[in-house]
């Protein structure tokens, strides 16, 4: 891999050198790297683009990497990734996708993610977004994540897209049953022209399952962006979808949170706020020393953080 590459797998995948245990390194379009494990198997789909990593049940403390990288200008890529997670496992699945452009072409990576997490297993996914380059060609990214998690299975879902991509349309869809748990951190800046929308949707259908899906994000310049949760109960559950934005300069934000109960003992809750940096906040910091723009960086750091 060239020096572009490293810098990319840096940002995404806090790779800075070949990690420990299983990966799966995709660059411009192709396989880059990979390992397995004892415990993880990951197989090139053989009827489309993509992989399938599997985990043994009751694999404990292992990471897996599947880091996605693009330094080619024009480049669209489609990949199909499934994850089968054996019962009573804990692991940490690291992702994300780095986009370097310096043409004038658009670069795009689609990317289809579909979780099938076992009974009572445990996961963490790490999902990190970034663009960057010199050129004129857009960097689009479209995520797709399917959730499917069996009884008293759990997930924690961190996803975080920061700088440089244009285009972006984020959809995610969960399935739960009977005592199974989703945590969603979302984290999101849009800057210059840049179009973000976030769809999720949630299904409580076991007894007992349980969702919280926290947004944070920052929208600058006349940048837009559209964020959407539906979380459904439809048994005895607890739901939580919470949106917090804050708009600067000529940005646009649109929060849409809906939860639908559809059982007598769904217990659900939504929440979302829209607004500017307080005054007091920016007056505070520059009483301490900074601009104001040296200020609003500090807020802004500090609420995505």
């Amino acid at each position: 891999m060239d020096k572009i590459q490293l810098d990319l797998l840096s940002k995404v995948a806090d790779l800075h050198k070949t990690p420990e245990g299983a990966y799966n390194i995709r660059a411009n379009g192709a396989l880059g790297a990979r390992n397995t494990t004892a415990n993880v198997d990951i197989v090139s789909k053989t009827d489309k683009d993509g992989i399938d990593i599997i985990i043994k049940p009751n694999t404990k403390n292992e990471s897996i990497h599947i880091p996605v990288i693009i330094s080619k200008s024009g480049l669209e890529d489609l990949v199909y990734n499934d994850f089968y997670i054996g019962e009573g496992a804990d692991v940490v699945i690291v992702a994300g996708c780095g986009i370097h452009n310096c043409g004038t072409d658009k670069s795009q990576h689609d990317g289809i993610h579909t979780f099938h997490v076992g009974k009572g297993a445990k996961i963490k996914y790490v999902e990190r977004h970034y663009g960057e380059g010199d050129g004129n060609g857009e960097n689009i990214m479209n995520p797709t994540t399917v959730i499917e998690i069996a009884e008293d299975g759990y997930m924690e879902m961190e996803t975080t897209q920061i700088k440089g991509i244009d285009s972006t349309n984020r959809i995610t869809n969960a399935t739960l049953a009977k005592g199974a748990k989703l945590v969603v951190k979302e984290k999101l800046m849009t800057h210059g022209k840049q179009y973000a929308r976030t769809d999720f949707t949630v299904d409580l259908n076991g007894e007992g399952s349980g969702a919280n899906i926290i947004s944070r994000s920052v929208a600058k310049d006349d940048s837009n962006q559209i964020f959407k949760s539906n979380i459904n109960g439809n048994n005895k559950c607890s739901g939580h979808t919470e949106c917090d934005a804050i708009i600067m300069d000529n940005a646009k934000v649109v929060a849409i949170p809906e939860i639908t109960a559809n059982h007598i003992d769904a217990e659900l809750i939504h929440e979302a706020a829209i607004g500017k940096i307080a005054g007091e906040q920016l007056i505070k910091l520059m009483t301490l020393g900074l601009t104001e723009k040296e200020a609003e960086e500090q807020i802004v750091s500090g609420f995505l953080k």
